[in-house]
């Protein structure tokens, strides 16, 4: 399959399955390299190394005939270490850093966007006749300087002298290199063009050239200057010198900083605000005790049900149980965030049809009142739930071995001693790592808390946007300002993310040794 084969002619050529393989892998290489060219120009030095590493295991393991094993094993290796591994790596990284608002990137770009955002146009700096123009898709300024010199540039790269332009009346009317665009092609992009800086040169403090009109360019420089040797920042309107400080932020002699700053470590700074912090550890105490709550009984309440329900339709003498087994379990064929929409619409108080038509017009603060939110919130999740433990528990009870419960039945057993010493430790021993499968998933059921409640109704007496509903998992959303609720701080959000994963894993690793002291008993 992997080799030449001999054809009648005494040619040699590929089987089908070596020719389906080379193409996959031709594939898989294509797919690699764009990657690794992505990395390289994004220099992101790990996930290039990583690639790279990936491409040449792969290409090992599919051409190799020693490597048999490796062949089914490694896609799944490379997407447990991609999706997995690397987010849960990443996730712990950022947990330790300042990652957020005002620190989204290095030293480098923080230095850069300072001196960009207080730019100011240079008094009695001699106007340009300029033109736009583009290089495909990205937008360019070309200037006729004082001398007659014509210059070029974008954003990404600085003004040049660019030979061979044709220059009428001091317009530049055609440009080797780049597109020169009409009138009405400007207009359409009026607000690119506005926004547009092309720098004078590689040092930002020479400023850029910028424009209003698209038709006459002027020079900004900022009101900040950068020292690359003694690596301070100074503002040339006031004096003042800021220097770096351990948080990541240019600081002055009095404390004030300037708004932008870059990434840092900072230790276990996340975690000590996660409990610390009045603004989150009020709200942390109470989210957890309803993050366990809610995970717990959304857990009792579907088995509970799915059981009940499986025992009465797993009845031989119950007519139609194919029809009531189908009408169970429409619930669980409905997208989960759908449903949940749903219900957000048929609790509403003012016009929802719980309140409106089921309960005769009543007004009833379903999702509003803290309690009943709650109420909502598990009654919601046990109408989608049900379904999932009806199907197990149907399939674990007709699974049960019906020698072992004929042998209770001759002995004397009873129905219910025969349930309870028998049937129910048999059902757990199936069920159990389901039930902890299913903690998990409640645990983290962000769809169903966002589209339901999305974590309202808020907390009176809590300083950032987390309400009465909130789990942690909608916590960690809110806190990461994604939402735009709150300003952005992905490193406590990471840090919370972490808490999550340490309870989850411990919870799991003790139900599990749990799990397996039933199947001793059983």
């Amino acid at each position: 399959m992997y080799s030449p084969v001999t054809r009648g002619s005494g040619r040699t050529g590929w089987s089908p399955g070596f020719l389906v393989k080379l193409v996959l892998i031709a594939l898989v290489d294509a797919l690699g390299v764009y990657a690794v060219l992505a990395a390289w120009g994004a220099e992101s030095w790990g996930v290039l190394a990583a690639m790279v590493a990936l491409l040449i295991v792969a290409n090992w393991a599919y051409f190799s005939k020693r490597a048999l094993p490796l062949k089914y094993i490694l896609p799944g290796l490379a997407f447990l270490l991609v999706y997995q591994v690397y987010v849960v790596a990443y996730t712990g990284y950022v947990a330790f850093t300042n990652y957020g608002d005002g620190h989204n990137s290095t030293k480098e770009q923080a230095v850069e966007a300072l001196l960009v955002q207080n730019e100011r146009r240079v008094e009695g700096s001699p106007s340009s006749p300029l033109t736009v123009v583009a290089d495909g898709d990205t937008l360019g300024f070309a200037i006729v300087s004082p001398d007659g010199a014509v210059q070029a540039g974008t954003a990404d790269q600085p003004l040049e002298p660019v030979d061979g332009a044709s220059v009428d009346a001091g317009r530049i009317t055609a440009l080797p290199g780049y597109d020169v665009l009409e009138y009405a092609a400007v207009l359409e992009r009026q607000q690119e063009v506005t926004e547009l800086r092309v720098p004078v040169s590689d040092d930002p403090n020479d400023g850029s050239v910028r424009t209003q009109d698209a038709r006459t360019g002027y020079v900004f420089t900022s009101t900040l200057t950068y020292d690359a040797a003694s690596d301070t920042m100074t503002d040339t309107t006031t004096g003042v010198t800021y220097t770096p400080n351990d948080d990541g932020q240019f600081e002055a002699a009095d404390g004030t900083t300037l708004p932008v700053g870059w990434r840092v470590l900072v230790g276990l700074d996340n975690f000590v605000t996660a409990f610390g912090d009045d603004r989150y550890a009020g709200p942390f105490g109470k989210i957890l005790v309803w993050t366990f709550a809610f995970a717990v009984l959304s857990v009792a309440s579907t088995f509970l049900l799915g059981l009940f329900l499986a025992i009465a339709f797993n009845d031989a003498r119950l007519r139609g149980r194919r029809i009531y087994r189908t009408l169970v379990i429409l619930p669980y064929a409905i997208p989960g965030f759908l449903a949940a929409l749903l219900w957000s619409g048929m609790l509403n108080r003012s016009y929802g049809f719980v309140n409106e038509v089921l309960l005769g017009g009543a007004s009833i603060p379903w999702l509003t009142d803290p309690v009943l939110a709650k109420l909502a919130v598990l009654g919601v999740n046990l109408w989608l739930g049900f379904p999932y433990m009806f199907l197990i528990c149907t399939g674990a009870l007709q699974s049960l071995p019906t020698d072992v419960l004929e042998a209770a039945k001759i002995d004397g057993a009873g129905r219910w001693r025969t349930w309870r010493s028998i049937t129910l430790p048999l059902l757990l021993v199936a069920t159990a790592p389901l039930l902890i499968s299913s903690f998990a998933f409640n645990f983290n059921n962000f769809t169903l808390i966002y589209m339901l409640t999305g974590g309202g109704p808020r907390f009176d007496d809590a300083s950032v946007p987390l309400g009465h509903t909130d789990i942690l998992i909608s916590m960690v959303y809110s806190v990461s300002g994604l939402d735009g609720t709150a300003a952005k701080d992905y490193g406590l959000a990471s840090a919370l993310s972490i808490v999550i994963f340490l309870v989850v894993a411990t919870i799991s690793a003790i139900a599990f040794r749990r799990t397996r002291s039933l199947e001793e008993i059983a």
